[in-house]
């Protein structure tokens, strides 16, 4: 006997409609299929850390085996070695970095004890000095010319500008000592002529001669005085100029105590500075020669 599936709504016995149960069961194989999806997902991921672990290690043990092949590397930690290069140089520059912060405070450090140094020397050298030179050389002037002293840059700039006088001085005193010997050339001369005129005169006409020869010389005499004034003010002009340019030489180098000025008080405060660095750095040279 044949029995026929009714169609119509479950009575009580059933607690959901028979959609419902449609729609779950149609809803079952997606879930599973998603639920699959996600499972090869993971082994996808799981597979993808295994081979960035194998070529961590690879790179780790300098590809034992020989190398092996390019197949055998998965695609997922194909760049592996350019992020492991990369993280050494990482490494590498704040390595390089700490290194140079080290080498500035240790070079900072050195700078410090020079300056301690030279300050100790300068104040050493000032007691040798007038007492009115010690009062207007303070601590202060003394502290910012051994910081200016610090490179040695100073030092080879007095020594310039110290040849550069010694060739200026040089230069003028034997222009000097050549318009004298002009003068002493002219006045030999002037006299030989004068005597020469005198044995060919007259007797008669000997006094005339005598006073005009006089006159000759007296003439002479005070062309050759002022050429010697115009040299003697060339000369002076010159090294006033030599001075002012060593002024404004060392104000640019920032040494404490250089400024173009004209006072004599000044002049003599910055005389006895050039002078205590001359002889601050013969004491450096010694040193130095003594420690070669």
């Amino acid at each position: 006997m044949t029995t026929m599936i009714s169609l119509s709504p479950c009575t009580g016995h059933c607690r959901r409609p028979p959609q419902k149960r449609l729609q779950r069961r149609a809803l079952g194989p997606l879930k599973e299929r998603r639920r699959g999806r996600g499972q090869k997902a993971v082994c996808r991921r799981r597979a993808g850390a295994v081979g960035v672990r194998h070529v961590a290690v690879r790179v780790r043990g300098g590809g034992r085996g020989g190398g092996g092949g390019a197949g055998a590397v998965p695609a997922a930690g194909a760049a592996l070695p350019t992020a492991v290069r990369a993280a050494g140089a990482g490494e590498g520059a704040a390595q390089v970095s700490g290194a140079g912060r080290d080498g500035e405070g240790r070079a900072r450090c050195r700078q410090q004890e020079r300056h301690y140094r030279l300050l100790s020397e300068l104040q050493a050298l000032v007691k040798a000095l007038p007492s009115p030179c010690q009062q207007r050389l303070s601590y202060t002037t003394l502290s910012d010319l051994a910081l200016a002293l610090l490179d040695g840059t100073v030092f080879e700039i007095v020594q310039g500008l110290l040849e550069i006088q010694h060739l200026t001085e040089k230069n003028l005193y034997s222009q000097r000592l050549q318009l004298h010997s002009e003068h002493r050339g002219m006045k030999q001369e002037l006299f030989h002529r004068h005597k020469e005129a005198q044995q060919c005169c007259r007797p008669h006409n000997l006094p005339l001669l005598r006073a005009a020869q006089q006159r000759e010389m007296e003439a002479v005499e005070q062309r050759i005085r002022e050429e010697q004034r115009m040299m003697d003010e060339k000369i002076v002009l010159e090294l006033d100029q030599k001075v002012i340019d060593q002024q404004s030489t060392l104000e640019k180098a920032g040494v404490s105590g250089f400024y173009i000025t004209t006072n004599p008080q000044e002049l003599t405060l910055q005389m006895n500075l050039l002078e205590l660095i001359r002889k601050l750095q013969q004491k450096e040279s010694e040193s130095e020669k003594a420690f070669s």
